[in-house]
């Protein structure tokens, strides 16, 4: 039986911070208007997020609205590897400076909006960041790009089984179809892309070619 949670729309985001000179950001689908008067914001991020305790810090934020003219590699750079870890921004040019100190993302985006934090609720696994809005601009005239779009026209389809590395096993998201690769998943594991938990993963084991 299908899930109706699937059937609801999401648009796509890279939101990023900006702490101490340290800038970060994460491809989101959690970003809603809440209030026009004042005019405020949402986003819903996973506590694991490094962009999540730079925002816990810094207080303030940017969503840049991906757009249908995104590309995979926009998605693999900020929603495949981790802040902690690499600087996503080491030698990304396509961004600017805005007025709250952070980057907005102007490729593969059609606009940002700005936000200083009002509230942060704790959600259990995840934090629930209100902002007021500071700053926002049209960048293209693109349609924005949805979940079901980004399934159906950039995220490249899975790779069969039988042509994947001999010997390989890999978990991949049922609800995503994002392919963890090694013998074992942590049980703490989160998809880097939908945010599920490990018991959303599925073993696949390579065949030989």
């Amino acid at each position: 039986m299908s899930n109706p949670l699937f059937n609801i729309q999401y648009g796509l985001f890279v939101i990023t911070t900006c702490d101490a000179g340290k800038d970060n950001g994460c491809i989101s689908n959690t970003v809603a208007q809440v209030t026009a008067q004042p005019n405020r914001i949402s986003v819903a991020l996973n506590k694991g997020n490094f962009t999540t305790e730079l925002i816990m810090r810094s207080r303030r934020f940017t969503a840049s609205i991906l757009s249908e003219a995104a590309d995979f590699e926009l998605f693999k750079q900020f929603g495949f590897q981790s802040g902690r870890t690499v600087d996503k921004f080491d030698g990304f040019t396509d961004c600017r400076r805005v007025d709250n100190g952070t980057l907005a993302i102007t490729r593969g985006t059609n606009a940002f909006i700005s936000a200083d934090v009002e509230q942060a609720i704790d959600l259990g696994t995840h934090m629930l960041f209100i902002g007021t809005v500071t700053e926002m601009e049209v960048l293209a005239d693109v349609p924005s790009a949805t979940y079901n779009y980004y399934q159906q026209h950039i995220k490249p389809k899975p790779q069969p089984v039988g042509q994947t590395t001999e010997g390989k096993t890999i978990w991949r998201c049922s609800i995503c179809g994002y392919e963890y690769v090694g013998e074992e998943l942590p049980d703490d594991f989160t998809c880097p892309i939908c945010k599920h938990p490990a018991s959303d993963f599925v073993k696949v084991v390579a065949e030989v070619s």
